[in-house]
């Protein structure tokens, strides 16, 4: 009855830790120091150049479950190479990307 209890109290109370929503940002639109700032003040970030992008995490927030983080190299808007760290990429030595196909 008691572990019913814990049960029921756990799922009807949400999380502590609420899920960061990250914001899209156009790399073509802001310069290195702006896209920096936008990192650092939005916390999680997405930002996007061509056809793809890059997430970033600032700190203390942690990347994805199976990402590590790396530095990220990306054209501003002047065409301009920033060199952004704090960017979340796909950890191929992480156990959370583990196949047991290989």
């Amino acid at each position: 009855m008691r572990n019913a209890l814990f049960a029921v109290v756990f799922a009807l109370v949400p999380s502590t830790v609420p899920a960061i929503e990250a914001v899209e940002v156009n790399a073509r639109d802001h310069s290195c120091a702006e896209l920096a700032q936008i990192i650092r003040q939005d916390k999680a970030v997405f930002v996007r150049s061509g056809f793809g992008g890059h997430s970033f995490r600032a700190a203390p927030a942690q990347c994805s479950l199976g990402d590590k983080r790396a530095v990220a190299r990306i054209r501003d808007r002047s065409g301009a190479l920033c060199v952004l760290d704090q960017a979340c990429v796909y950890d191929p030595n992480s156990f959370y990307n583990w196949d047991v196909r290989r």
